[in-house]
């Protein structure tokens, strides 16, 4: 087993302000998980009441990151960069892609404190592969390409999967946004790939705007994006077919039938040429 990290060690004290919602723990507790508090489940409860099936659309946005990991290990991707890592949730991604080859090295990023405590779920990698975990903000990402262990998990001449899922809704700013995107894919090599998922009102404009709404009430910024907006932040890229869809459209590995309007994410996978 090979991990490492930066920032404070687990047994250092954090603050996980507990009398803040925050959108981590909301996200934990709308999937079932126990990393929350009562102000997450009131904060959870509000948005259910305006967007009934956020718990089927969560759960469709996170089989599309099982499904998007497995397809690039399967196309031969050994390198993962997960920003916004979350909260772990069983499978986490280097568990999808180092059971297709454990040789698979991911490097996760995120600044929050409450993963931060909970990093060393995240580093149990298989023998043959890597784990390691970086506290940085996507919107430094220079902090990200710079940091060591960014040299030392990934070889640039070979291709690096960047996986942003469920994190761009928290960047409103539409230039800040794509810029941060487009200077993270700069810097890796050709053959690299992107994939993303964030939050869109085209299913379901009303109950989307309701459920963006609610975020805001409890402090957490958010905002829907539109096909087109999704769109551009593969500016460059060969789009994997079939582009930029409703998550649960992407390359679905099931027979079940989710109604469009029930689903709240887009999801796309792009490869750099």
């Amino acid at each position: 087993m090979s991990w490492s990290r930066s920032g404070s060690s687990t047994g250092e004290s954090v603050d996980l302000r507990t009398e803040v919602p925050h959108s981590a723990r909301i996200y934990d507790y709308l999937l079932g998980g126990r990393d929350n508090f009562a102000v997450d489940r009131d904060a959870a409860a509000e948005i259910v009441r305006a967007v009934p099936h956020m718990r089927t659309s969560m759960r469709a946005n996170r089989e599309f990151m099982c499904r998007a990991t497995r397809f690039l290990a399967e196309r031969g991707f050994r390198q993962f960069l997960d920003i916004g890592t979350g909260l772990p949730t069983s499978p986490n991604l280097h568990e999808v892609a180092q059971d297709v080859a454990p040789e698979s090295r991911v490097l996760y990023v995120d600044n929050d404190p409450i993963v931060l405590a909970h990093a060393r779920a995240l580093l149990t990698s298989a023998p043959e592969g890597r784990t390691a975990y970086v506290d940085a903000d996507l919107r430094d990402a220079g902090e990200i390409l710079e940091s060591a262990e960014f040299a030392e998990v990934f070889d640039l001449d070979q291709p690096v999967a960047l996986s942003l899922i469920a994190i761009l809704q928290f960047l409103p700013d539409e230039a800040e946004a794509l810029g941060v995107v487009r200077r993270l894919l700069d810097a890796l090599p050709s053959g690299s790939a992107l994939a993303l998922s964030t939050v869109t009102a085209d299913s379901a404009p009303g109950v989307t705007d309701s459920g963006v709404a609610a975020y805001r009430s409890s402090g957490i910024n958010t905002k829907a994006r539109t096909a087109a907006e999704v769109t551009a932040f593969f500016d460059g890229l060969d789009l994997v077919d079939p582009g930029v869809v409703l998550v649960h459209r992407w390359h679905p590995d099931e027979a079940e039938e989710i109604p469009d309007e029930q689903i709240y994410m887009y999801g796309a996978v792009g490869i750099k040429p």
